[in-house]
C-alpha cells in the first residue's frame, strides 16, 4: 500500500482520511496517493496566507531573490525524481518530463533575477505652475495573497510560473494543483520551504472543486492566477469579485505555411507541435493551412512523418507520443474526430485510439464549423486545409473564438507584417509553430483565450500594484 502524502497549510504538513489516488495514465495503476484538504484546512490556509503576507511584503529584494535561487538549485538537484514523478502522474514521455524540469528550474531562476528588477519611475510634475517644485514617485508594491490554480499538462513548470513571480513580488501563495497531477506541486512546496520561503506564507492544497471556488470568492485573496480550460477560467472570473484575475486559457492554434517556406522544416515542426504531449497543450498545433501550390507536397510529408511516430509507454525512450491524461479525456476528444468523419472529413493518419492512447491523427476535408476546428480538441489531432491567398489564410486563422498563439511560415517580410497586424492572437511565431514558447517572454491570449500575461517579469506586474507618491519639498 502506497503511503498517502500530506498537504501543506501555512508550512504545516497535514493528513486526513480523504485520500485521492493518483493514477499512471498509461496503465491506470496507482502511482501515488494524496490527502485532500478539507473545509477547515482551506480556512486555515486563507488565514495563514493573510498572516504570511505581512511577512513576505517586508522581505527585501535580495532576500526574495536568494530564496528563489535556492529553490532553483533544489529543483536541479532533484531533477531525476521530479521527472519520474511527472512521467507517472501526467503520462509524459521521459524526454518531455526531463525538459519540463529544466524549464521549471529556469523559470524560477528568471524569477530570482526579476525580483531585483522591480523598478519605479520618477516623474517631474512641473508641467504647470501648480506642479512647480513637486516630484512624483511611482513604485510597485506586492498585491497580497495569490491563489494559483494550475493544470495537469505541465504540472511543475506552470506551478513555477505562478509561485516564482509571486515570491519575487513579495506575495504569499496558496497553490491549488490539478487533481490528476498534485504530487509534483507538493514536492515544489516542500522545496520552497527548504529554500527559505516563510512557512506561514505558503500552502499547497489539493482539494475538491467547491473548495477551490470558495477560495476564488474569498476577499482575503488579492489575486487569482489560473491556467486551464476556457469554460472554467471564465466561470472563476465571474465569481471572483473585485480581485485581480489572470487567465491563461485554451486555444485551437492555427499554423499557416506559404509556398516560399522551407517545407520539410515546417512539416517537422508541425508534427512536433501538434503531437508532443499527446496534443495536450493550449498552444498545440490544431489547424494547419497550406498554400495551394505546396499543398500536396506538404500534406504527403506530414502524413508520412505522422505515421512514423511511436505511440506507447511514456517510460520507454523510443516513445514519441504517450497516453492522454485519462481514458475519458481521450473519449471526449475522439468523439469530435468521429463527428468530423460523419460530416465528410477524411482520415489520412491515425483516427484510432486504444484506451488513453490516441494515435496522432491528420484530418482533411473538414469544415470550419466542425468541432475539430471550432473548439479546442486538446488531443493529438490536426486538421489540414488548403488556401488560395494569404488573406484567405489569415481570415481562416482568425475564424475562432480563441486567440492564444499562431504560427506562420514565410520569408516575405510584407506577409509577416500583415500577419502581425491582422491575426488576433496574443503571440505570433514566425517560421515556427504556435507551440514555441520561451519561459521568460510574455505569454497569454486575447478573446476567449484569457486575460493577462505570464513570464516572470509580466506575471510580477499582474501580482503587484502601482502607487503614486507626490513629494513637495
Amino acid at each position: 500500500m502506497i503511503e498517502p502524502r500530506g498537504f501543506l497549510i501555512g508550512g504545516e504538513w497535514r493528513t486526513n482520511n480523504d485520500i485521492l489516488d493518483v493514477r499512471f495514465p498509461y496503465t491506470g495503476e496507482v502511482a501515488g496517493r494524496v490527502c485532500l484538504a478539507g473545509s477547515e484546512d482551506i480556512e486555515d490556509a486563507l488565514c495563514s496566507a493573510e498572516r504570511g503576507f505581512s511577512v513576505t511584503r517586508r522581505l527585501p529584494a535580495h532576500r526574495r531573490s536568494e530564496i528563489l535561487y535556492a529553490l532553483a538549485d533544489l529543483i536541479r538537484e532533484r531533477a531525476a525524481d521530479l521527472a519520474r514523478t511527472i512521467v507517472l502522474e501526467a503520462g509524459k514521455t521521459r524526454a518531455l518530463a526531463e525538459s519540463e524540469v529544466v524549464r521549471a528550474q529556469e523559470t524560477i531562476e528568471v524569477s530570482a533575477e526579476e525580483a531585483r528588477r522591480i523598478d519605479g519611475t520618477i516623474l517631474p510634475l512641473d508641467w504647470n505652475v501648480a506642479g512647480e517644485g513637486r516630484i512624483g514617485c511611482l513604485r510597485r508594491f506586492p498585491l497580497g495573497p495569490v491563489l494559483a490554480i494550475t493544470p495537469f499538462n505541465f504540472p511543475l513548470n506552470l506551478a513555477c510560473h505562478k509561485l516564482g513571480p509571486a515570491i519575487a513580488a513579495g506575495n504569499s501563495v496558496i497553490l491549488k494543483p490539478a487533481s490528476a497531477t498534485p504530487i509534483s506541486s507538493l514536492m515544489l512546496g516542500e522545496m520552497a520551504l527548504e529554500a527559505g520561503f516563510p512557512a506561514e506564507a505558503l500552502s499547497v492544497v489539493p482539494c475538491r472543486t467547491d473548495l477551490a471556488e470558495r477560495m476564488v470568492r474569498d476577499d482575503r485573496i488579492a489575486c487569482v492566477s489560473f491556467t486551464g480550460s476556457s469554460a472554467v477560467g471564465w466561470h472563476l472570473r465571474s465569481i471572483a469579485g473585485r480581485k485581480r484575475v489572470g487567465l491563461e486559457l485554451g486555444g485551437n492554434a492555427a499554423v499557416i505555411v506559404h509556398e516560399d517556406a522551407d517545407i520539410p522544416f515546417a512539416v517537422d515542426r508541425i508534427v512536433a507541435g501538434g503531437f508532443s504531449n499527446a496534443g495536450q497543450a493550449c498552444i498545440s498545433v490544431q489547424r494547419v493551412y497550406l498554400h495551394q501550390p505546396i499543398y500536396e507536397e506538404a500534406l504527403g510529408l506530414l502524413v508520412e512523418r505522422t505515421r512514423a511516430l511511436t505511440v506507447g509507454d511514456p517510460r520507454e525512450l523510443k516513445t514519441d507520443v504517450g497516453p492522454m491524461i485519462s481514458e475519458s479525456a481521450a473519449e471526449t476528444a475522439f468523439a469530435k474526430v468521429e463527428d468530423a468523419i460523419a460530416g465528410g472529413a477524411k482520415v489520412l493518419a491515425g483516427g484510432t485510439r486504444d484506451g488513453p492512447l490516441f494515435e496522432p491523427t491528420v484530418l482533411v476535408e473538414t469544415t470550419p464549423d466542425m468541432a475539430v476546428n471550432r473548439t479546442e480538441v486538446f488531443a493529438p489531432v490536426v486538421t489540414v486545409t488548403p488556401y488560395e491567398t494569404f488573406e484567405e489564410a489569415l481570415a481562416l486563422a482568425n475564424d475562432s473564438e480563441y486567440g492564444l498563439q499562431a504560427g506562420i511560415f514565410t520569408h516575405d517580410s510584407r506577409r509577416i507584417a500583415q500577419a502581425f497586424a491582422e491575426l488576433r492572437v496574443g503571440g505570433l511565431v514566425v517560421n515556427d509553430v504556435s507551440t514555441f514558447r520561451m519561459d521568460h517572454a510574455p505569454y497569454g491570449g486575447v478573446r476567449g483565450s484569457g486575460i493577462g500575461r505570464e513570464g516572470p517579469k509580466y506575471a510580477i506586474e499582474e501580482m503587484t500594484e502601482e502607487r503614486m507618491m507626490i513629494f513637495s519639498p
